[in-house]
């Protein structure tokens, strides 16, 4: 899990640079640790600013292509102190990221969410340029509440398809949504109803919005059941997520 970019502005002895993420599977509410090693190449550089990026796909921002990489959305930013690179030498910097509790997920129930991917991208500003170094991946795996919401959902009959992460605010999408999001994205979990219930649509889109002690889950643009995870219990929760879902939809759709 590490990258190299050579700061090729610089000239062809530019230093090197790499970062390396030593814990690169996380859950939401974690700390990414993370180490970032220049070598110097022909001459003294004075290295002004390193930015750590935490990084989504997001749907809103790659339009022709449903697994594109291109335009990833900034979720968490942290900067840390420059240094002078002296040349031919070596300077290590450690640094910290802490994942918000509504990090979109790229794992749940232990495999892979298709849609879902995060990365960490480093910047190093030398001389007011700023160079963009390349993704280093990373796995965001769901805290055992949501795990929990999901298994409920495959419990019930649905089957997981995809994961999309929005730009903005879900009161925006719909108002009766209820939220209490604090973050400028959210992730978007689509499941298809299970074959035995024919409510008249093919998928239902659910939210989770995770804090340090609870999360609320969305069932397409509706108002949130509430689940605490201290009084985690897969049959209650599961039986609690059937009576909402059913509660919103099943009067509207069949």
């Amino acid at each position: 899990m590490a990258f190299r970019k050579f700061l090729s502005a610089l000239g062809v002895s530019a230093p090197s640079v790499e970062t390396v993420v030593e814990n690169p599977r996380v859950g939401p509410g974690g700390t990414l640790r993370l180490v970032v090693t220049a070598v110097g190449g022909g001459a003294d550089v004075d290295i002004e600013r390193v930015r750590l990026d935490v990084v989504v796909r997001a749907e809103d921002l790659e339009y022709n292509d449903k697994t594109a990489w291109e335009h990833p959305y900034t979720v968490v930013t942290v900067d840390l102190d420059g240094f002078r690179l002296p040349a031919g030498e070596t300077v290590t910097v450690r640094g910290e990221v802490v994942l918000p509790w509504e990090m979109p997920l790229t794992h749940a129930l232990g495999a892979p969410i298709t849609g879902g991917r995060a990365a960490v991208r480093t910047e190093l500003e030398v001389d007011k340029a700023v160079d963009q170094g390349d993704f280093d991946e990373i796995e965001v795996h769901a805290l055992p509440a949501q795990d929990a919401i999901l298994q409920a959902y495959t419990d019930l009959g649905f089957r997981l398809r995809e994961a999309e992460v929005k730009i903005g605010f879900l009161p925006e999408l719909a108002p009766r949504m209820e939220s209490r999001q604090t973050e400028s994205c959210w992730q978007e979990i689509d499941f298809f109803f299970p074959e035995s219930v024919n409510w008249g649509l093919e998928e239902l889109e659910t939210v989770l919005i995770a804090r340090e002690d609870s999360l609320d889950a969305h069932p397409g643009g509706f108002p949130p059941a509430t689940f605490v995870y201290d009084e985690l219990d897969q049959q209650a929760w599961t039986e609690k997520l059937e009576e909402h879902v059913r509660a919103h939809w099943q009067p509207a759709h069949g």
